[in-house]
């Protein structure tokens, strides 16, 4: 499912452009197509949001863009990824370790697995600057103060010399951060930085990022299930399901104006302060669909009640559905526009 989202002329002036992403994993039970077919752009200091529920591809394809699935058992099967110019799928590892942490950065979800449990905070991160920035200890050991104090954590300098156990949850999420805006990528990944912290700290990181992202001008893709904190920073958002993209279009249209009845799903499950007491939040029945085994038509069809018989049989392409860029793949699109205008 391959589409161009935007003129030649947005094209050109595109951080990242994505084409007809397909990535499998190759198992012993079969092939899994976790990733079928994706293509959007980025601009220069955008804020895009990846929802869906779990295993819908959101992180698979993050990590394909960095080049750090396992392969095998994973395959980048087809597809281009360019950033700056440059097809991220062809370049050599070598290639691809300049590109990491200096053009591109990535937060995972576990910063205590992500951290290295033998080495300090500070050596962590004057690491990347030695490696990308050319800096000796004394100017590392430096900027690294300066980006732990960037992100809010007190008494920065004393702090670099202690290990993650030494650090809380939510300082060692601040602590990646810093690594990751250390060489001052033009595009920060998130792949749900905020799962394992507490809602006030999860606050405070997501309050943390958009200030940066302001300060810094940088990109920032923000992959996560929770469409609640995609609606406060999301310029623009993308639906996945099934390892393809259902629905994108900005925060407001994506809020206000969806499209899709999976998209409806997820929306009618957040609850809301202005509904009447008693709203009851929506539930999708069913389950995701086996991505060894990917139906004929579309993947949501045997859980969408504006089902028919052609979405049993023919998988929709994306196209506009309003406005700014607004693009769906329902074949009765219409018919949600309708209801939700009703």
């Amino acid at each position: 499912m391959m589409v161009k989202l935007v003129s030649a002329e947005k094209t050109m002036t595109s951080l990242m452009d994505i084409q007809d992403l397909k990535v499998s994993f190759h198992t012993e039970d079969g092939t899994v197509q976790a990733v079928n077919g994706i293509s959007y752009q980025m601009d220069p200091g955008e804020i895009l949001g990846v929802v869906g529920e779990s295993g819908c591809g959101k992180s698979v394809h993050a990590l394909s863009l960095m080049r750090l699935i396992p392969i095998p058992p994973g395959k980048i099967e087809s597809g281009q990824v360019n950033f700056d110019g440059r097809d991220l799928i062809k370049l050599t590892e070598a290639e691809m370790r300049h590109v990491r942490g200096r053009d591109i950065a990535m937060v995972f979800q576990d910063p205590m697995s992500s951290l290295n449990p033998v080495y300090t905070v500070g050596f962590q991160i004057m690491e990347a600057l030695k490696l990308h920035k050319g800096l000796d200890d004394k100017h590392a050991k430096a900027r690294a103060g300066e980006l732990l104090a960037l992100v809010g954590i007190p008494s920065a300098v004393k702090r670099l010399d202690d290990y993650p156990h030494q650090f809380s949850g939510g300082m060692r999420q601040r602590a990646m951060i810093a690594m990751a805006l250390s060489c001052e990528p033009r595009l920060l990944i998130a792949d749900e930085p905020t799962t394992a912290l507490d809602v006030t700290i999860q606050a405070q990181i997501v309050d943390l990022v958009i200030r940066l992202q302001e300060e810094l001008g940088m990109a920032v893709m923000w992959i996560t299930h929770d469409l609640g904190v995609v609606a406060e920073m999301a310029h623009k958002i993308n639906v996945m399901y099934a390892g393809f993209i259902i629905e994108r279009g900005n925060v407001h249209d994506i809020y206000k104006n969806t499209r899709h009845p999976y998209t409806l799903g997820l929306l009618g499950s957040l609850p809301r302060i202005d509904e009447p007491p008693g709203t009851k939040l929506v539930s999708i029945p069913g389950l995701p669909p086996d991505l060894l085994a990917l139906p004929k038509g579309c993947p949501f069809a045997a859980r969408c009640i504006y089902r028919i018989d052609q979405c049993l049989e023919q998988m929709p392409p994306l196209e506009p559905a309003g406005q700014n860029d607004h693009i769906v793949a329902c074949w009765r699109w219409e018919a949600v526009a309708g209801r939700k205008a009703g």
